[in-house]
């Protein structure tokens, strides 16, 4: 039996030496193929229980209901540093050029109520407000779809006041368009016509016929026909009851609530402030008052002196339609004021029973939403105070 084992390992012995001859030979022994990543276990927390899901819910409500009620104090403390009738310009930029053409661009309207693309009707109006006396411009030309102009011919305008129910309707007049270069144009004074005696809305219809195609525009206006007082000269500014006042002499022919708005500009013809007035006045000559509050002039430092223009106003009739009788605008500067510097303008916040009366509510809401959370959530801050400034939360 001895003979074998001398026989095995002389077996291994070959296998070893050719194993060895290969790699010596250059060959390697093929690697074991990588082992395949091992994922990371990802701990999940567990499933919030409802019970602090409602709690968390809750808390994220009363924190919402702190900051909304923040935001409303804050928001009408600044807002209310100035008074109603003397507001910055930038609160009100639809009020600030009253003048302005109203100009429009829309497909052409044709008759059955659809409108055409291709042909682009450019319409321009003066006014839309008329005083007795007053009169309005309108105009129209078209264009295609670049812009282009294309021919264009008015064949009919009317104007015809506008009447409702069993109202007696309002006379027709006719209105003469004329061209120039492209642009059809024409006035219309209501006061010269048949319409003379109208109050309320007076509509222009224009027909044309534009591209080959038959067209039609309508045109509003509201129409004053009686003025319930008239403008004075001598106007004149002074300081007062907190504010640079500017003071124009008005003769009151009917007597009730007057409404009108002036614009003010700084020095370089910036817009600055909007003054209104609202207040009863009886007959006879009266003033109106258009301020320019103190701390709207120390805030916002316009260039000094500042200068009225632009007044319109009415005469307000509660329960009536038309619910105004225009009085006269007066356009362009009407005055200049000789106040070069803001000194003697006091420089304080505008306080009233009104304003008070708000602030109080508008704290006490903010205080109890802030109580609301503080008790459910006694340790985690409250959102911070957002006024700005000194208009610091009652």
């Amino acid at each position: 039996m001895g003979w074998r084992w001398p026989a095995a390992a002389g077996v291994a012995a070959c296998i070893v030496l050719g194993l060895m001859a290969l790699v010596g030979d250059g060959e390697a022994l093929p690697e074991a193929a990588p082992a395949a990543p091992i994922a990371p276990v990802v701990a999940r927390a567990p499933p919030m229980p409802a019970a602090l899901e409602e709690r968390a819910a809750r808390r994220r409500q009363l924190v919402e209901q702190v900051r909304l009620t923040d935001h409303t104090y804050c928001s009408y403390l600044a807002h209310a540093r100035y008074p109603h009738d003397s507001r910055p310009a930038g609160h009100h930029p639809d009020q600030l050029y009253p003048n302005q053409a109203l100009l429009e661009t829309n497909p052409m309207r044709i008759e059955n109520g659809d409108s055409d693309a291709a042909i682009q009707l450019q319409t321009s109006q003066s006014r839309v407000y008329l005083a007795a006396g007053e009169q309005a411009v309108f105009s129209l030309r078209a264009v295609d779809g670049s812009g282009q102009p294309l021919p264009l011919v008015v064949t009919r305008a009317l104007a015809q006041g506008v009447t409702y129910g069993a109202s007696r309707a309002a006379p027709r007049v006719s209105v003469a368009f004329t061209e120039d270069d492209g642009a059809w144009s024409a006035p219309l004074a209501p006061a010269q016509t048949a319409l003379a005696g109208f109050h309320g809305t007076i509509r222009l219809e224009v027909r044309y016929h534009a591209g080959g195609r038959a067209g039609f525009v309508l045109f509003d206006v509201l129409y004053s026909p009686l003025l319930p007082a008239v403008w004075r000269g001598g106007a004149s500014e002074a300081i007062a009851g907190g504010s640079l006042q500017f003071s124009l002499p008005l003769d009151v022919r009917l007597a009730g609530r007057y409404v009108v708005t002036g614009r003010i500009d700084d020095a370089g013809g910036r817009p600055f402030a909007l003054a209104t007035f609202n207040d009863l006045l009886g007959q006879g000559t009266q003033q109106v008052r258009l301020k320019v509050h103190g701390k709207l002039l120390h805030d916002g430092a316009p260039r000094l002196p500042l200068r009225l223009r632009d007044v319109d106003g009415y005469l307000l009739r509660e329960d009536a339609d038309p619910d105004r009788l225009l009085l006269p605008r007066l356009e362009g500067q009407v005055f200049a004021s000789q106040t070069a510097t803001p000194d003697g303008v006091p420089d304080t916040e505008w306080h009233s029973e009104e304003r008070s009366r708000y602030l109080a509510e508008y704290a006490k809401d903010r205080k109890l939403a802030r109580a609301r959370l503080s008790g459910f959530d006694p340790h985690a801050p409250l959102p911070p105070d957002n006024c700005v400034g000194g208009n610091r939360a009652q």
